[in-house]
């Protein structure tokens, strides 16, 4: 998922987060509703119990279908939206992205979003006999997907929610250049996201501002503020990081910056135009990747998914959703 291409610090500079923000942070109640990080766990090995979801490929057929019956299930409308996109290698990739809505009310709406889809390669693992290997991929799509289904079943148990919350599994995510091609090609990443954002109309629904979860499972993992998410929508980023902070789980959202990413949250600020940031791990002294150690690796799997990761991240966002 996303591209090693770091964002260098770009031309925003203040990235600090302001002292101001610390008395609204205090000011905010902990919510009642608890996030179960053992059903996201759950939900993380289904999806890898079909195998790595490969584009073209049976098993990435087979998880499409059962994540809209999840959907289904906690009462939302799930719509199909498919599409042949090029890989950067000119290979015609059937792309689904899975958009689940919910019923439309007064309440403001927002967007939670990760893609579903696995590296085809494992071309950042340390034995390069590996390299063409599939990637299983659990925190790297699966651990996204797995929190917003968790999210999903607690909103249909929960009326108290303070916003309306659609998701969208953004496919062909992960099929950017390999490292053995020795180029750099933006534009080959994130091409769900890429299709839906061109063809995204407010007149639809209108989201106040999305937030993309990637890689939200590892051991070890911390949030920084991520550059373009900065960029775009500093706002939201103070938001999320503040209902951390409320949630009590602060020190896995560090007010520091952690560069800039290629990812979904990209097109969804530039083309859909919707405020979006990116809550991805960053390991700053991780000598393999700044993404953690099992990134792009055949490592990627169900033993190097953390529960207690996944609950700091899936209560930050039932802080953020249920907070009156």
């Amino acid at each position: 998922m996303k591209q090693i291409i770091l964002f260098i610090c770009m031309v925003i500079g203040c990235y600090s987060c302001s002292t101001s923000k610390k008395s609204q942070t205090a000011s905010q109640s902990v919510v009642s509703v608890e996030f179960n990080a053992d059903s996201a766990y759950a939900f993380c090995a289904a999806q890898c119990s079909f195998g790595p979801r490969v584009m073209n490929s049976e098993a990435h057929e087979r998880c499409g279908n059962w994540i809209q019956q999840r959907f289904t299930q906690y009462g939302y409308a799930v719509e199909m939206q498919k599409a042949d996109l090029k890989g950067y290698d000119g290979t015609t990739l059937r792309s689904t992205n899975i958009i689940a809505r919910s019923a439309v009310t007064a309440k403001p709406a927002i967007l939670i979003c990760a893609h579903w889809d696995s590296r085809p390669w494992a071309d950042n693992d340390p034995d390069e006999a590996n390299w063409r290997t599939p990637v299983m991929a659990a925190n790297d799509g699966a651990s996204g997907v797995a929190v917003m289904l968790e999210l999903a079943r607690l909103l249909q148990q929960n009326d108290s929610a303070s916003v309306d919350a659609d998701f969208i599994c953004f496919d062909a995510e992960d099929w950017g250049v390999p490292q053995w091609e020795d180029k750099a090609d933006g534009d080959s990443w994130a091409l769900g996201a890429q299709y839906w954002a061109s063809s995204y109309s407010p007149e639809g629904r209108k989201y106040q501002y999305a937030i993309l979860l990637d890689m939200v499972g590892g051991q070890g993992a911390k949030f920084y503020h991520e550059a373009y998410s900065m960029h775009y929508a500093r706002s939201v980023v103070e938001r999320v990081w503040q209902a951390a902070d409320a949630a009590g789980y602060g020190s896995f959202f560090p007010a520091k910056d952690g560069g800039g990413v290629t990812d979904d949250h990209v097109p969804v600020n530039e083309k859909a135009g919707i405020p979006c940031i990116d809550i991805i791990n960053h390991y700053p002294d991780c000598e393999q990747s700044s993404f953690g150690p099992t990134w792009h690796t055949v490592n990627d799997d169900m033993q190097h998914i953390d529960r207690t990761t996944l609950k700091a991240v899936g209560q930050t966002l039932v802080q953020l959703i249920f907070q009156k």
